[in-house]
């Protein structure tokens, strides 16, 4: 019987060789002077669009260029910290790429990575834009992504969308250390689930659909970067007039995340009559805070699992709306803005649809019953509106902090009619403000007969449609050239 001796054989035959050295970057995107990667550029200077691919890690890490020449090699010396799965995940499958990168005193710089066909081997999930997609998530990991797009015109990586269960796995090994602890070991769970044989294609299926969701998400952390209070308050005045007291609070409010960093532990309650703008001021905090936003409508929702999702277990599950607002706006940190919290139905002997909120407002998590896990809502920011704060209860009083907006005065209403709203009306119907005159008597007239014995400024805005309206009529069929609105004829009017 033969024997083999492997005594003499190379200790070292298997044994990975690392050349490189890594380095840590909070940059939210590459240029030459923030470069992915390094390579050795010594032997010869790289051009700035380079082919290959990357050596299989274990045995060098190396990038393999493809010349005239044929294939040459050189040394990996430098990689941004958040690439280094990356990039030993192309070198493992022999994706082909394209390196754009600049010769330096250190080095050739790589700061954009895209994948090439080359010679029938196979490509990426999506091609080039699940690539892109894993970089541009690599990038913001840290910081914001702020995609630059340059000299090449490519599919961004916020285009792409993970659905496959490959694109999940791949996205999972190249940047699965970006997702928070709790969300990349249900992920890993629930990718077990989908390619399990032993469950039922109905579970197969959820799970796939629920990996998806959550990993379109991009999971920020709670870090927010100082807000200009003059930009603030000058957003403010564009959107608002009057409510001095109202924007005071919101700016006590941007300095406060300017100290600390973080958003307060409370949102806002904007509780007023109908047509004081609540809504109005809550997209202003929204645009303020540069954050995406999403709108809940208490008065809608009858059934608390509207909130919550229902549980895998039925065909026709689904997640709530809470969930899905998550979803549609691709990021973890975004404002909820929750509509007539004091309309919230008892709903269905089941439970008060406003008691779900607590969790959402308590900042320690929220869980849908369709996707199963908790999902961090540090970085969300509620604010909520209502008519009359009595009756909403207790402890989702608690969880705000109260600013009531009053009224319009008779004189705050004819600045808002002949300041916005009119105006408004006139640029969206193509009319010149000389073709529509509003005169002092006129004005008055207008307050005293459409919003005197209403709240808000609705009626104002619909009053300022049917002058226009009328002076149009006028213009077009009588062919006048303009037309004055005095006390006289606004009260004459059908």
């Amino acid at each position: 019987m033969p024997v083999f001796d492997f005594n003499n054989m190379p200790d070292d035959r298997d044994k990975a060789v690392c050349t490189y050295t890594v380095f840590y970057s909070n940059e939210s995107y590459s240029t030459p002077e923030n470069p992915i990667l390094v390579l050795d550029n010594k032997m010869r200077r790289w051009d700035h669009y380079s082919e290959g691919i990357f050596t299989n890690p274990i045995k060098r890490s190396s990038f393999e260029f493809r010349t005239d020449d044929g294939a040459v090699s050189s040394d990996i010396l430098q990689i941004d910290a958040r690439f280094v799965s990356l990039l030993k995940w192309l070198g493992e499958n022999h994706i082909n790429v394209r390196l754009s990168g600049a010769n330096t005193d250190a080095g050739y710089a790589v700061y954009k990575i895209r994948e090439v066909a080359y010679g029938g081997a196979t490509k990426l999930s999506a091609e080039d834009g699940f690539l892109q997609f894993m970089i541009d998530r690599l990038m913001a990991s840290n910081a914001p992504a702020e995609v630059e797009d340059d000299e090449e015109e490519h599919e961004a990586g916020d285009d792409m969308r993970l659905t496959s269960l490959q694109s999940i796995t791949d996205f999972m090994d190249c940047a699965g250390k970006t997702l928070p602890d709790n969300i990349r070991l249900w992920a890993r769970r629930n990718l077990a689930v989908a390619r399990s044989s032993e469950v039922t294609p109905e579970e197969k299926n959820h799970a796939q659909r629920a990996l998806s969701i959550m990993m379109n998400i991009k999971w920020k952390n709670h870090y927010f970067e100082a807000i200009d209070p003059v930009e603030a308050r000058r957003i403010l005045d564009e959107e608002l007039y009057g409510l001095e007291g109202v924007k005071q609070r919101i700016i006590e409010t941007i300095i406060q995340i300017n100290r600390t960093h973080t958003l307060p532990f409370y949102g806002l309650l904007l509780c007023g009559p109908a047509g004081t703008g609540k809504s109005q001021v809550a997209y202003a905090v929204a645009r303020i805070l540069k954050l995406p936003w999403t709108t809940l409508d208490m008065s809608s929702i009858s059934d608390p699992e509207q909130l919550t999702g229902s549980s895998r277990i039925y065909a026709n599950a689904k997640p709530g709306i809470i969930m899905e607002a998550f979803a549609n706006a691709g990021e973890s940190n975004l404002v909820f803005i929750i509509n007539e919290l004091d309309k919230a139905s008892s709903g269905k002997g089941s439970g008060n649809p406003a008691d779900v909120l607590l969790t959402l407002l308590d900042n320690l998590g929220f869980t849908d019953n369709y996707i199963e896990c908790m999902i961090p809502t540090t970085g969300v920011y509620p604010i909520a509106t209502a008519n009359d704060k009595k009756l909403i209860s207790a402890p989702l009083m608690s969880r705000f902090a109260v600013i009531d907006i009053p009224d319009y005065t008779p004189e705050e209403k004819k600045v808002i009619f002949s300041k916005f709203a009119l105006p408004k009306v006139l640029k969206r119907m193509g009319m010149r403000d000389d073709e529509c005159i509003v005169t002092a008597d006129g004005l008055t007239a207008v307050v005293e007969r459409y919003a005197s014995k209403t709240t808000g400024i609705r009626d104002l805005e619909q009053a300022a449609e049917h002058l226009a309206a009328n002076a149009l009529y006028q213009i077009e069929v009588e062919h006048v050239e303009s037309v004055t609105f005095d006390a006289e004829r606004v009260w004459s009017m059908q």
